[in-house]
């Protein structure tokens, strides 16, 4: 049996029972009707032979959860899950006995948490990524000038309207203006063959197979076969890159301004991304020295919280999560090692927390819920209230913990380049 399983045996004291059953019965007397008699009249003898089952259940649910809590209590065990009450000896006249079957949550000793090794190498950013960096931007700033009807070219972008008239089920696709880089790397090459050559307000049916791991789930893996017409080729002109650009982009005074604006962008994204990994090893060495036992309940609920993340994730894609089927059997078998790894690594922050003493502040809990509502362009007293109700201002406070906790490990950690 895993240390986490326990067990009671308890006993409660015939007089408690009788009192206990007494106290139902009456509670019952207030409530039940019978012809011939005034409400909560209904004579104790007759309640008890005509509601029995419901009585003892009552009573048995009770005194057991009473008793219960109080051994627990007295044995300062941490219960974890709904404890499971079986081999119930319930008999007038008769001490009540039964068995408790529940989990505690684990009991570890903390070892050595500081000093721990792992790569980190502080990034570096060239001239090389800033002008990427300053490339995307102009691309962004890209403007499509519609050019005089000619044959389609390598290069051209082409606005066409589509219309799928096979290969899909359900609804389907409608575009008026979908505008393709003829060639493009992102373009799919039967695009490119067909709109090669054609001018402006020909039309024509073209069939196009989606790979199988194309981003829209609806056409990955399809042949699809549409009809479609150019409307009008067009040609990209980018903007110089000057003190102009750089003004129009916001806060930027000149060209060099924008350079070390993105410079800096570049060192946190990549710093961030360096720390991840870095903060991903020191859990990961945390987990490796601290083996101990993981309670069920908690495993069934990290599962539980994977498979909502899942279903919420599906939902976004614009899938029904009521028409998605689980095997709860089978994801448990699978996640199960996975789910044990992530728990005991939630428990050993977590006691390294209560160790040091880091804790979430109102500002900072504040200051998420004001981002939030940001996001979601609501009022934050009406974003503050949904997130009480809801219990995630909890969680709030607990994943900025997690995040201090291990910005903590890492500030203390023994960094070593690859």
């Amino acid at each position: 049996m895993s240390e986490c399983k326990k067990s009671l045996e308890i006993t409660v004291p015939v007089a408690e029972v009788e009192a206990e059953t007494a106290r139902v019965v009456a509670e019952l007397q207030k409530k039940v009707r019978r012809p011939g008699f005034r409400p909560g009249k209904v004579p104790p003898a007759l309640i008890r032979s005509n509601f029995g089952a419901d009585i003892r259940e009552k009573v048995v649910e009770s005194l057991a959860g009473r008793h219960f809590r109080q051994a627990a209590e007295k044995d300062n065990l941490k219960v974890v899950g709904s404890p499971h009450v079986e081999d119930v000896h319930f008999h007038a006249g008769e001490p009540l006995r039964f068995q408790v079957h529940f989990e505690v949550a684990p009991d570890f000793e903390l070892g050595e948490y500081r000093d721990i090794e792992v790569v980190y190498q502080e990034p570096a950013v060239s001239d090389e990524d800033v002008d990427k960096r300053v490339e995307g931007l102009r691309e962004q700033k890209a403007e499509y000038l519609n050019i005089d009807p000619r044959p389609a070219a390598d290069g051209d972008y082409a606005v066409v309207s589509l219309e799928s008239i096979a290969g899909l089920s359900g609804e389907p696709i409608k575009q008026d203006e979908l505008m393709l880089h003829v060639g493009g790397e992102d373009t799919l090459a039967a695009f490119t063959e067909n709109l090669r050559g054609m001018t402006p307000g020909e039309e024509k049916e073209i069939e196009v197979s989606y790979p199988g791991g194309y981003g829209e789930e609806r056409l990955a893996g399809k042949t699809v076969r549409f009809r479609a017409a150019l409307k009008v080729i067009r040609r990209r002109e980018l903007p110089e890159v000057n003190d102009e650009f750089a003004r129009d982009l916001g806060d930027f005074q000149n060209l060099e301004e924008l350079r070390q604006g993105l410079r800096k962008a570049v060192y946190s994204e990549r710093e961030y991304e360096a720390q991840r990994k870095a903060k991903d090893e020191l859990v990961e060495k945390l987990v490796e020295r601290h083996e101990f036992p993981v309670p069920e309940a908690y495993l069934d609920r990290q599962i539980e919280n994977h498979v909502q993340n899942y279903l919420r994730m599906m939902a976004a894609r614009g899938v029904d999560p009521r028409n998605v089927k689980l095997d709860w059997q089978k994801i448990r078998e699978s996640q199960k090692d996975k789910a044990a790894r992530d728990v005991r690594a939630s428990l050993i922050l977590e006691r390294v927390a209560d160790r040091e003493a880091i804790a979430a502040t109102n500002e900072e809990v504040d200051r998420e819920v004001q981002r939030i509502a940001r996001q979601e362009r609501e009022p934050v007293a009406a974003v503050r209230m949904k997130l009480e109700k809801e219990g995630d201002l909890y969680r709030i406070a607990s994943r900025i913990r997690t995040e201090k906790v291990l910005s903590f490990l890492f500030e203390h950690a023994r960094k070593r380049a690859e």
